[in-house]
Protein backbone atom coordinates (compact mmCIF):
# COMPACT_ATOMS: atom_id res chain seq x y z
CA UNK A 1 0.00 0.00 0.00
CA UNK A 2 1.39 3.47 -0.91
CA UNK A 3 2.53 5.51 1.92
CA UNK A 4 1.00 9.13 2.25
CA UNK A 5 3.52 11.79 1.85
CA UNK A 6 1.08 15.10 1.86
CA UNK A 7 -2.71 15.59 3.40
CA UNK A 8 -4.71 19.07 2.43
CA UNK A 9 -8.24 18.75 4.23
CA UNK A 10 -10.69 21.22 3.62
CA UNK A 11 -8.07 24.16 3.44
CA UNK A 12 -9.81 27.42 2.81
CA UNK A 13 -6.92 30.91 2.01
CA UNK A 14 -8.34 34.56 2.46
CA UNK A 15 -6.45 37.31 1.17
CA UNK A 16 -7.09 40.47 3.14
CA UNK A 17 -7.51 43.57 0.69
CA UNK A 18 -8.24 46.89 0.60
CA UNK A 19 -11.21 46.32 -1.59
CA UNK A 20 -12.25 43.15 0.83
CA UNK A 21 -11.67 39.76 0.91
CA UNK A 22 -10.68 37.73 -2.03
CA UNK A 23 -11.44 33.99 -1.62
CA UNK A 24 -8.13 32.39 -3.27
CA UNK A 25 -8.61 28.76 -1.78
CA UNK A 26 -12.39 26.59 -0.91
CA UNK A 27 -12.58 23.66 0.85
CA UNK A 28 -9.65 22.26 -1.08
CA UNK A 29 -9.23 18.08 -0.26
CA UNK A 30 -5.61 16.84 -1.82
CA UNK A 31 -3.24 13.85 -0.82
CA UNK A 32 -0.03 12.48 -2.41
CA UNK A 33 1.49 9.67 -1.86
CA UNK A 34 5.73 9.20 -1.47
CA UNK A 35 7.32 9.21 -5.08
CA UNK A 36 3.65 10.22 -6.97
CA UNK A 37 3.16 13.16 -9.61
CA UNK A 38 0.50 14.93 -8.51
CA UNK A 39 -0.71 17.19 -11.62
CA UNK A 40 -2.63 20.56 -10.36
CA UNK A 41 -4.60 21.82 -13.03
CA UNK A 42 -6.85 24.90 -13.95
CA UNK A 43 -7.25 28.40 -15.28
CA UNK A 44 -5.20 31.24 -14.30
CA UNK A 45 -6.81 32.25 -11.08
CA UNK A 46 -7.80 29.25 -9.88
CA UNK A 47 -6.07 29.10 -6.59
CA UNK A 48 -3.11 26.40 -7.65
CA UNK A 49 -0.19 29.12 -6.86
CA UNK A 50 -2.02 29.90 -3.28
CA UNK A 51 -2.45 26.08 -2.75
CA UNK A 52 1.38 25.43 -3.11
CA UNK A 53 2.49 28.67 -1.11
CA UNK A 54 0.26 27.70 2.16
CA UNK A 55 2.13 24.01 1.90
CA UNK A 56 5.15 26.26 2.06
CA UNK A 57 3.57 28.39 4.89
CA UNK A 58 5.12 31.40 2.84
CA UNK A 59 1.54 33.34 2.31
CA UNK A 60 2.22 37.01 2.17
CA UNK A 61 2.10 38.13 5.63
CA UNK A 62 -1.14 40.26 6.80
CA UNK A 63 -2.15 39.27 3.46
CA UNK A 64 -2.79 35.79 2.95
CA UNK A 65 -4.50 33.59 6.13
CA UNK A 66 -5.30 29.94 6.10
CA UNK A 67 -9.19 30.04 8.16
CA UNK A 68 -9.50 26.90 8.55
CA UNK A 69 -8.45 23.22 7.69
CA UNK A 70 -5.37 21.19 7.94
CA UNK A 71 -1.95 20.49 6.08
CA UNK A 72 0.08 17.23 7.24
CA UNK A 73 3.14 16.29 6.17
CA UNK A 74 4.33 12.87 7.10
CA UNK A 75 1.17 12.32 9.03
CA UNK A 76 2.16 15.91 11.06
CA UNK A 77 0.43 19.36 10.90
CA UNK A 78 2.72 21.89 9.83
CA UNK A 79 -0.36 24.85 11.19
CA UNK A 80 1.25 24.80 14.11
CA UNK A 81 4.71 24.68 13.59
CA UNK A 82 6.94 27.90 14.29
CA UNK A 83 8.68 29.94 11.45
CA UNK A 84 12.18 28.24 12.99
CA UNK A 85 10.56 24.92 12.43
CA UNK A 86 9.47 25.87 8.95
CA UNK A 87 12.97 27.65 7.93
CA UNK A 88 14.47 23.68 8.98
CA UNK A 89 11.67 22.17 6.70
CA UNK A 90 11.42 24.64 3.59
CA UNK A 91 14.44 22.92 1.21
CA UNK A 92 14.91 19.98 3.28
CA UNK A 93 11.31 18.39 3.17
CA UNK A 94 9.81 20.43 0.79
CA UNK A 95 11.21 22.39 -1.94
CA UNK A 96 9.35 25.22 -4.83
CA UNK A 97 10.56 25.50 -7.82
CA UNK A 98 8.76 29.18 -8.27
CA UNK A 99 7.11 30.12 -11.86
CA UNK A 100 9.82 32.39 -12.89
CA UNK A 101 13.24 31.77 -12.65
CA UNK A 102 13.74 34.82 -13.61
CA UNK A 103 13.09 36.53 -10.83
CA UNK A 104 13.50 33.56 -8.62
CA UNK A 105 17.41 33.88 -8.47
CA UNK A 106 19.42 37.15 -6.78
CA UNK A 107 21.05 39.22 -9.34
CA UNK A 108 24.27 40.20 -6.72
CA UNK A 109 25.10 36.68 -5.73
CA UNK A 110 26.69 34.18 -7.90
CA UNK A 111 24.39 30.80 -8.95
CA UNK A 112 26.89 29.28 -6.92
CA UNK A 113 26.70 30.43 -3.83
CA UNK A 114 22.87 30.87 -3.94
CA UNK A 115 22.70 26.92 -4.16
CA UNK A 116 25.82 26.86 -1.42
CA UNK A 117 23.66 28.72 1.25
CA UNK A 118 20.76 25.81 1.27
CA UNK A 119 23.66 22.96 1.41
CA UNK A 120 24.79 24.77 4.24
CA UNK A 121 21.79 26.15 5.81
CA UNK A 122 20.49 22.70 5.95
CA UNK A 123 23.70 20.65 6.96
CA UNK A 124 26.03 23.00 9.57
CA UNK A 125 28.27 20.66 10.07
CA UNK A 126 30.03 20.18 6.30
CA UNK A 127 32.99 22.10 5.44
CA UNK A 128 34.38 24.37 3.06
CA UNK A 129 35.19 21.91 0.87
CA UNK A 130 32.07 19.33 1.16
CA UNK A 131 29.54 22.56 0.63
CA UNK A 132 31.63 23.06 -2.70
CA UNK A 133 31.74 19.30 -3.60
CA UNK A 134 27.97 19.30 -3.29
CA UNK A 135 27.59 22.54 -5.41
CA UNK A 136 29.44 20.69 -8.24
CA UNK A 137 27.01 17.70 -8.34
CA UNK A 138 24.33 19.65 -8.38
CA UNK A 139 25.55 21.31 -11.58
CA UNK A 140 26.45 17.93 -12.97
CA UNK A 141 22.97 16.95 -12.24
CA UNK A 142 20.88 19.52 -13.79
CA UNK A 143 23.09 18.97 -16.82
CA UNK A 144 25.30 22.76 -16.64
CA UNK A 145 29.01 22.38 -16.33
CA UNK A 146 30.14 22.92 -12.62
CA UNK A 147 33.26 25.12 -13.42
CA UNK A 148 30.19 28.05 -14.40
CA UNK A 149 28.71 28.25 -10.30
CA UNK A 150 31.09 31.31 -10.24
CA UNK A 151 28.81 33.05 -12.88
CA UNK A 152 26.00 35.49 -12.20
CA UNK A 153 21.84 34.74 -13.36
CA UNK A 154 22.55 37.14 -15.78
CA UNK A 155 24.97 35.35 -17.48
CA UNK A 156 22.43 32.46 -18.05
CA UNK A 157 19.48 31.60 -20.84
CA UNK A 158 15.97 31.27 -19.68
CA UNK A 159 16.75 27.01 -19.63
CA UNK A 160 19.68 26.89 -17.64
CA UNK A 161 18.00 29.79 -15.45
CA UNK A 162 15.49 27.23 -14.29
CA UNK A 163 18.01 24.37 -13.92
CA UNK A 164 19.80 26.43 -11.78
CA UNK A 165 16.36 26.82 -9.87
CA UNK A 166 16.26 23.14 -10.26
CA UNK A 167 19.01 22.41 -8.88
CA UNK A 168 18.82 24.57 -5.87
CA UNK A 169 15.20 22.61 -5.01
CA UNK A 170 16.68 19.65 -5.13
CA UNK A 171 20.42 20.27 -3.35
CA UNK A 172 18.79 18.61 -0.30
CA UNK A 173 17.30 15.87 -1.53
CA UNK A 174 13.61 16.81 -0.55
CA UNK A 175 10.93 14.45 -0.15
CA UNK A 176 8.37 16.44 -2.22
CA UNK A 177 8.91 19.28 -4.69
CA UNK A 178 6.22 21.64 -5.73
CA UNK A 179 7.17 22.85 -9.17
CA UNK A 180 4.60 25.74 -10.25
CA UNK A 181 4.64 26.14 -14.01
CA UNK A 182 8.50 25.54 -14.24
CA UNK A 183 8.36 25.76 -17.96
CA UNK A 184 5.79 28.41 -18.44
CA UNK A 185 8.86 30.97 -19.44
CA UNK A 186 10.71 28.77 -21.68
CA UNK A 187 10.20 27.46 -25.47
CA UNK A 188 8.88 24.09 -26.63
CA UNK A 189 12.44 22.52 -27.08
CA UNK A 190 13.91 23.74 -23.79
CA UNK A 191 10.32 22.89 -21.75
CA UNK A 192 10.50 19.49 -23.08
CA UNK A 193 14.12 18.99 -21.69
CA UNK A 194 13.94 20.24 -18.41
CA UNK A 195 10.65 18.09 -17.83
CA UNK A 196 12.41 15.11 -19.11
CA UNK A 197 15.26 15.89 -16.54
CA UNK A 198 12.80 16.56 -13.66
CA UNK A 199 11.01 13.23 -14.19
CA UNK A 200 14.70 11.89 -14.50
CA UNK A 201 15.38 13.32 -11.21
CA UNK A 202 12.46 12.27 -9.41
CA UNK A 203 12.68 8.73 -10.22
CA UNK A 204 16.16 8.85 -9.17
CA UNK A 205 15.86 10.40 -5.35
CA UNK A 206 12.23 8.95 -5.23
CA UNK A 207 11.03 12.19 -4.96
CA UNK A 208 7.30 13.14 -4.70
CA UNK A 209 5.84 16.19 -7.05
CA UNK A 210 3.21 18.57 -7.22
CA UNK A 211 3.49 19.67 -10.33
CA UNK A 212 1.17 23.21 -12.12
CA UNK A 213 0.47 23.46 -15.01
CA UNK A 214 -2.17 24.44 -18.10
CA UNK A 215 -1.04 21.78 -20.00
CA UNK A 216 -2.85 18.50 -20.22
CA UNK A 217 -0.54 17.15 -22.58
CA UNK A 218 2.40 17.50 -19.65
CA UNK A 219 0.53 15.85 -16.97
CA UNK A 220 -0.53 13.07 -19.90
CA UNK A 221 3.43 12.25 -20.15
CA UNK A 222 4.56 13.08 -16.18
CA UNK A 223 1.91 12.58 -13.76
CA UNK A 224 0.41 9.66 -11.99
CA UNK A 225 -2.89 11.57 -10.42
CA UNK A 226 -4.57 14.55 -11.29
CA UNK A 227 -6.63 17.39 -9.51
CA UNK A 228 -8.31 19.63 -11.55
CA UNK A 229 -9.46 23.20 -9.32
CA UNK A 230 -12.04 25.85 -9.99
CA UNK A 231 -12.30 29.14 -8.30
CA UNK A 232 -10.52 27.64 -5.17
CA UNK A 233 -12.17 23.91 -5.32
CA UNK A 234 -11.09 20.54 -6.04
CA UNK A 235 -13.89 19.95 -8.37
CA UNK A 236 -12.07 16.77 -10.36
CA UNK A 237 -9.61 14.28 -8.56
CA UNK A 238 -8.83 10.86 -9.81
CA UNK A 239 -5.59 9.05 -11.34
CA UNK A 240 -4.72 10.13 -15.42
CA UNK A 241 -6.68 7.18 -16.36
CA UNK A 242 -9.57 8.15 -14.51
CA UNK A 243 -9.16 11.98 -15.85
CA UNK A 244 -8.00 10.84 -19.38
CA UNK A 245 -9.53 7.81 -20.63
CA UNK A 246 -12.55 7.92 -17.90
CA UNK A 247 -16.58 8.20 -19.11
CA UNK A 248 -17.71 11.08 -16.64
CA UNK A 249 -16.27 14.02 -15.98
CA UNK A 250 -17.09 17.36 -14.76
CA UNK A 251 -18.65 19.54 -17.07
CA UNK A 252 -15.23 22.33 -16.43
CA UNK A 253 -12.78 19.20 -17.24
CA UNK A 254 -14.73 18.39 -20.27
CA UNK A 255 -14.23 22.11 -21.54
CA UNK A 256 -10.55 21.91 -20.78
CA UNK A 257 -10.19 19.35 -22.70
CA UNK A 258 -12.44 20.69 -25.70
CA UNK A 259 -9.77 23.59 -25.82
CA UNK A 260 -6.98 21.79 -26.78
CA UNK A 261 -6.61 20.86 -30.56
CA UNK A 262 -7.27 17.36 -31.78
CA UNK A 263 -4.68 16.44 -34.59
CA UNK A 264 -6.62 13.02 -35.16
CA UNK A 265 -10.18 14.83 -36.22
CA UNK A 266 -10.24 17.74 -38.47
CA UNK A 267 -12.17 21.33 -36.75
CA UNK A 268 -12.05 24.58 -38.02
CA UNK A 269 -11.97 25.92 -34.58
CA UNK A 270 -11.53 24.62 -30.44
CA UNK A 271 -14.15 25.01 -28.64
CA UNK A 272 -13.51 27.63 -25.56
CA UNK A 273 -15.38 27.56 -22.11
CA UNK A 274 -17.83 30.53 -22.55
CA UNK A 275 -17.15 33.06 -19.68
CA UNK A 276 -14.76 34.21 -17.71
CA UNK A 277 -13.52 32.84 -13.83
CA UNK A 278 -15.54 34.57 -11.34
CA UNK A 279 -14.30 37.07 -9.34
CA UNK A 280 -12.95 35.45 -6.06
CA UNK A 281 -14.13 38.17 -3.67
CA UNK A 282 -17.33 37.91 -5.13
CA UNK A 283 -18.03 33.91 -5.86
CA UNK A 284 -21.55 33.07 -6.78
CA UNK A 285 -23.58 30.81 -4.85
CA UNK A 286 -24.10 26.68 -4.86
CA UNK A 287 -21.61 25.49 -7.79
CA UNK A 288 -19.06 28.26 -8.28
CA UNK A 289 -18.69 27.15 -12.59
CA UNK A 290 -22.91 27.58 -12.70
CA UNK A 291 -22.40 30.70 -14.61
CA UNK A 292 -20.42 29.00 -17.32
CA UNK A 293 -22.03 25.43 -17.41
CA UNK A 294 -23.73 24.10 -19.80
CA UNK A 295 -25.52 21.62 -17.44
CA UNK A 296 -26.39 24.25 -15.22
CA UNK A 297 -29.75 23.72 -13.67
CA UNK A 298 -31.85 25.61 -10.70
CA UNK A 299 -30.17 23.49 -8.01
CA UNK A 300 -27.21 24.23 -9.15
CA UNK A 301 -27.47 28.15 -8.58
CA UNK A 302 -28.44 27.70 -5.10
CA UNK A 303 -27.15 24.44 -3.61
CA UNK A 304 -23.57 23.15 -3.53
CA UNK A 305 -22.73 20.47 -4.94
CA UNK A 306 -22.24 16.82 -3.63
CA UNK A 307 -18.78 15.01 -3.92
CA UNK A 308 -19.73 11.86 -5.95
CA UNK A 309 -16.89 9.17 -5.91
CA UNK A 310 -16.27 6.46 -7.60
CA UNK A 311 -13.21 4.28 -6.53
CA UNK A 312 -10.13 6.32 -7.10
CA UNK A 313 -11.83 8.96 -9.27
CA UNK A 314 -13.97 11.99 -7.38
CA UNK A 315 -16.38 14.86 -8.95
CA UNK A 316 -17.88 17.28 -7.47
CA UNK A 317 -20.93 17.69 -9.65
CA UNK A 318 -24.79 17.80 -9.31
CA UNK A 319 -24.97 16.38 -13.01
CA UNK A 320 -23.71 12.64 -11.66
CA UNK A 321 -25.96 12.80 -8.01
Amino acid sequence: MSEKLLEIKDLSVVYHTEDGEVYAVNHADLSINKGETLGLVGETGAGKTTTCLSIMRLLPEKLGEIISGDILLNGESIMSKSEAEMRSIRGNEVSMIFQDPMTSLNPVYTVGDQIAEVIQIHNPNYTKEQVEKRVDEMFLMVGLPAERKTEYPHQFSGGMKQRIVIAMALACEPNLILADEPTTALDVTIQAQVLQMMKDLKEKLNTAMILVTHDLGIVAQTCDSVAVMYAGEVIENGTVEDIFEGENHHPYTVGLFGSIPDLTSKSNRLHPIDGLMPDPSNLPKGCKFSPRCPHCKDICKEVEPPVIKNGTHMIRCHLYK
